[in-house]
């Protein structure tokens, strides 16, 4: 845990170096909708060669497309229809997909900047849900959490800001968001309070390694890019101090993107923290997690 947050900080100060102008220098045009497409994440499914303390799995697919609704391409605000779905597949008998993540959200930009400055700032507002489509008792008569088909659902919102910057010492494009997540006691099933983190702070930084081109003005696509995520959950959680490490959820992506590959390309994942498929939250799991993701961002 200690040396994934060391790597994890060092990921931090390494995406806001750059956060200077460049200077005059020829930058990428970055719009609206790539912000959007950073800031709400990736499709991928991974391999069955996880490493940690998670369930055995065939693999855990995310499904996320956007919607995106503006008047053109260039648009300053943009809103975003997200149906987004996560899937799992145990190694058990008949391979069972259990209690799917669905989490469909609708989420608005708004660009304080000129349409396609590269060095900006922007604002954004979501409203989100969160189910397993179960309907059964939260709890067993046991005690125990019912994980097959136990009622998990909540509802929330998050306001949050998201700079941009390209740093032209390292060719990279760089993003920084920051973000306020409620989940509001009466939208939430009730036998979850008190072990769901209803108030949460989001960090968020990215940064897109681009390749070395003489041709300023054509796209490029990021054959490498890193990822890192921290989520640190606020209230009454558990027995847990307000300074425990238990609140705070970590995650480190590195991908790659083969010159032989259109759309897709390989990423390796490393993930600490409060489970987030639905009902297993219950679950501390520290896991490393490879396979394919979508990462078509041109800049």
């Amino acid at each position: 845990m200690k040396n994934f947050v060391i790597i994890f900080l060092l990921g931090i100060a390494l995406s806001l170096t750059g956060f200077a102008q460049s200077n005059g220098e020829p930058v990428p045009e970055i719009g609206i909708t790539t912000i959007a497409n950073v800031n709400q994440g990736n499709s991928y499914i991974t391999a069955p060669i996880d490493i940690g303390n998670i369930e055995p799995l065939w693999f855990e697919a995310n499904i996320i497309p956007g919607f995106h609704i503006r008047q053109n391409k260039d648009s300053r605000l943009m809103g975003v229809l997200t149906p987004q779905i996560i899937i799992r597949m145990y190694q058990e008998k008949s391979a069972p997909v259990r209690t799917p993540s669905y989490i469909p959200q609708i989420t608005v930009y708004y660009k304080l900047k000129s349409k396609t400055e590269a060095n900006s700032l922007s604002l954004f507002g979501k409203l989100a849900h969160h189910s397993n489509g179960q309907d059964g008792e939260y709890l067993l008569e046991n005690g125990d959490v019912n994980l097959k088909t136990g009622d998990f659902s909540t509802n929330y919102f998050e306001v949050g800001v998201i700079k941009t910057n390209f740093n032209k010492k390292l060719n990279a494009v760089q993003f920084f968001g920051t973000s306020f997540e409620i989940h509001p006691e009466g939208l939430t099933n009730t036998s979850m309070i008190g072990s769901y983190g209803l108030y949460r702070w989001n960090s968020i930084f990215s940064i897109f390694k681009l390749p070395v081109n003489k041709e300023n003005k054509e796209k490029k696509r990021a054959s490498i890019s890193l990822k890192g995520q921290s989520t640190w959950m606020f209230g009454n959680l558990y027995d847990w101090d307000w300074y425990s490490l238990n609140r705070l959820n970590l995650s480190f992506t590195f991908y790659y993107h083969p010159k032989f590959l259109e759309e897709i390309g390989v990423f390796v994942n490393i993930y600490h923290g409060m489970d987030y498929y639905n009902i297993y939250f219950n679950h501390q799991i520290s896991v490393i997690r490879f396979g394919i993701m979508t990462e078509i961002l041109q800049f």
